[in-house]
């Protein structure tokens, strides 16, 4: 018996080391996979199986099926795109690789608010929730039952009531301890809520690896909301763990509030079989004509569009180049970006907290500051609380506002939504909320990590090694 199962699982592991030859996207990962599924397969197989697939099956069939079912929703929301698309001209062209990643093109008509932290975004979030007169689409990876969360619940309740649909889409992943209680008691209001259903799918049912990471919410087709808050007491500073949090997120009035309702309706459609009726007329804000750009991104796309996303934005950068982010974990060709950029004389500096909330991330980006470091790429440590904002200024123009990380996670296996906006007077906006942060921040050193004690840079680089799935 036990001899069956040892070539049982060397079976396994021989066939797993094919399917990752075939299937993994990078060649490291590949070859990582391959060795480790056939000298390890008791424990690399059921690793690979949970956790080793780069592409989220079936996803993407469903998002092609519901656009040919409900043919009026793709045809609106281009029809809406066209009609506001904006022309990229001069040093703007560059941004068309963009846009085909995005899928839609930018559009104008669009006005913006920054909302810097939790009391600012939360306060926006919920006058738009009470104003809403049609429909509401709320979707956030993490939901608690805590203050802000029932705050949440009782405003989307009263709004339901008074005869405005509502959808709740969250990741079960990212909300394992959302109570029972919770969602009956939206469920018993009226609104419609379901989770994203990460393992549906013969193919998926082991998977854990995916996460639905976006935040959105839409009213009425005419605002949303995108960044990196998610529904908790934390996010506004409430923990006492972490103390003040740094977070931005973008309000958006206009024809973009469509494009982040698309990516909604689509995540809708892969976790309820449904397709929404909603609003695909384009609205322009009369606050201002802001060219904007809505990309979502995910491990159903046919490349890997965070990834080439935040590589072009370094590569288009011939000044300056500011990335804010919790995680630091990137791969190569990210690596090799920043190197490039620092070389050719352009501000590269990243910023990231000191206080870590994940240790194996932490340690993991220690593993890179001297590799990038040494092309002059500088790192800052925010000091005050916990910096969870995932955004990046380029040159004095273009700035994004986003849900990604920059990291393995977010380029390859999270679904995440990134909002652009070419405008002068955004980024200056963007420029001085991030020169606030650097003032309360700390320059790294270059050799820092060298003058750690020998377990630390044991640990960092035990880090980096499972970096492609932390």
């Amino acid at each position: 018996m036990i001899v069956f199962l040892i070539f049982g699982f060397h079976l396994l592991g021989f066939i797993s080391a094919i399917h990752a030859i075939m299937s993994v996207r990078t060649e490291p990962g590949a070859i990582a996979w391959a060795v480790s599924l056939n000298s390890f397969p008791y424990l690399a197989v059921p690793a690979y199986w949970i956790l080793g697939r780069s592409r989220f099956e079936g996803y993407i069939t469903a998002r092609r099926g519901a656009l040919r079912e409900f043919s009026g929703i793709d045809k609106g929301a281009r029809k809406s795109a066209l009609k506001f698309k904006y022309s990229l001209s001069g040093d703007e062209i560059s941004w068309q690789a963009a846009e085909r990643l995005a899928g839609l093109p930018f559009s104008r008509g669009n006005s913006t608010k920054l909302l810097i932290d939790g009391g600012a975004t939360f306060e926006s979030i919920l006058k738009g929730v009470d104003s809403a007169e049609h429909y509401i689409l709320f979707q956030f990876f993490i939901v608690h039952d805590d203050e802000i969360g029932r705050e949440v619940k009782k405003r989307l309740i009263a709004r339901s009531r008074a005869g405005v649909k509502i959808y709740f889409l969250y990741d079960e992943i990212g909300s394992h301890d959302l109570p029972t209680r919770y969602l009956e008691d939206l469920r018993s209001s009226g609104i419609e809520i379901h989770d994203f259903h990460t393992r549906k799918g013969s193919r998926n049912r082991f998977q854990l690896n995916f996460r639905n990471h976006r935040k959105i919410v839409v009213v009425d087709g005419k605002f949303s909301w995108v960044g990196g808050h998610n529904v908790g007491d934390e996010y506004l500073g409430r923990d006492a763990k972490f103390g003040h949090w740094r977070d931005t997120h973008l309000r958006i009035e206009g024809p973009a509030a469509l494009a982040a309702q698309l990516s909604f309706v689509e995540d809708w459609h892969w976790s309820t079989g449904e397709t929404l009726e909603l609003n695909w007329e384009a609205t322009p804000s009369p606050k201002g004509d802001l060219p904007i750009l809505v990309i979502p991104s995910g491990p159903a796309d046919m490349v890997e569009s965070a990834n080439l996303l935040f590589v072009h934005a370094i590569n288009t950068a011939s000044r300056r180049i500011w990335i804010a982010s919790p995680y630091f974990v990137p791969d190569r060709s990210a690596i090799t970006a920043l190197q490039l950029a620092a070389l050719r004389g352009v501000d590269v500096r990243i910023l990231i907290p000191d206080k870590p909330d994940h240790i194996g991330v932490y340690l993991s980006a220690f593993s890179y500051l001297d590799e990038v470091g040494h092309c002059g790429v500088k790192f800052y440590r925010y000091l005050d609380g916990f910096l969870h904002q995932k955004v990046f200024l380029i040159d004095g123009k273009a700035a994004a506002v986003g849900t990604a990380n920059f990291d393995n996670r977010s380029f390859r296996l999270n679904f995440e939504i990134t909002e652009l906006v070419l405008d002068e007077g955004f980024a200056e906006e963007v420029e001085e909320m991030l020169e606030a942060d650097f003032c309360r921040s700390r320059l790294m050193k270059e050799g820092e990590t060298a003058d750690k004690p020998w377990w630390f840079r044991f640990c960092v680089r035990l880090s980096r090694l499972v970096a492609p799935i932390q």
